[in-house]
């Protein structure tokens, strides 16, 4: 199961946000992303945290990104790194996101840091259109599975956006994913 831990998130909030913004009703706002209408007013409501799956149902349907649900506000520079608050686990833990730079609508993009576990097989959907995934191996060795397979070792870097599964195949595996 894939949980996204609750520390200082408000993405009730900005679900209900972006759905009102957007003049949606919750009916609407469900049949756009095919999370049922009590899920979305109890996430709204601060009932219930999202799963990662259901925030990247919420996500797609209302074309978001992912980390505008996730972002804290900017200041003018910003030095970051992992910050175990802001954690996206999944795979059993074994694969641990960490946003670095939400969704930044000038430049439309969106930076992460995410570390696989040995073992850690992680499979993704595919991004909206327009949408790539930049990712750089930074440590280990990433196994990519898309209409080939390939594997990167690290300093190595790739785009892509398709449908994707990635696999550990070193020890331990770190890399910075950017759309």
């Amino acid at each position: 199961m894939v949980t996204i831990e609750p520390t200082n998130l408000k993405i009730g909030e900005k679900l209900k946000t972006l759905r009102t913004t957007r003049a949606l009703s919750l009916d609407e706002a469900s049949a756009l992303t095919n999370v049922s209408k009590p899920m979305l007013g109890q996430i709204e409501r601060g009932q219930s945290v999202p799963t990662v799956t259901t925030l990247w149902k919420i996500a797609t349907g209302l074309k978001a990104p992912l980390s505008y649900f996730l972002e804290a506000p900017q200041a003018e520079y910003t030095v970051v790194g992992p910050e175990p608050s802001t954690v996206i686990l999944g795979d059993s833990g074994k694969m641990r996101a960490y946003p670095l730079f939400t969704y930044d609508p000038v430049r439309s993009v969106e930076t992460f840091y995410i570390e696989f576990d040995p073992g850690c097989r992680h499979s993704s959907e595919k991004h909206n259109d327009g949408v790539e995934e930049h990712i750089f191996v930074l440590r280990g060795t990433l196994r990519l599975e898309q209409k080939v397979g390939f594997q990167a070792r690290a300093g190595r870097a790739w785009e892509t956006a398709a449908e994707r599964k990635r696999e550990n195949c070193a020890p331990k595996i770190l890399f910075r994913s950017a759309k």
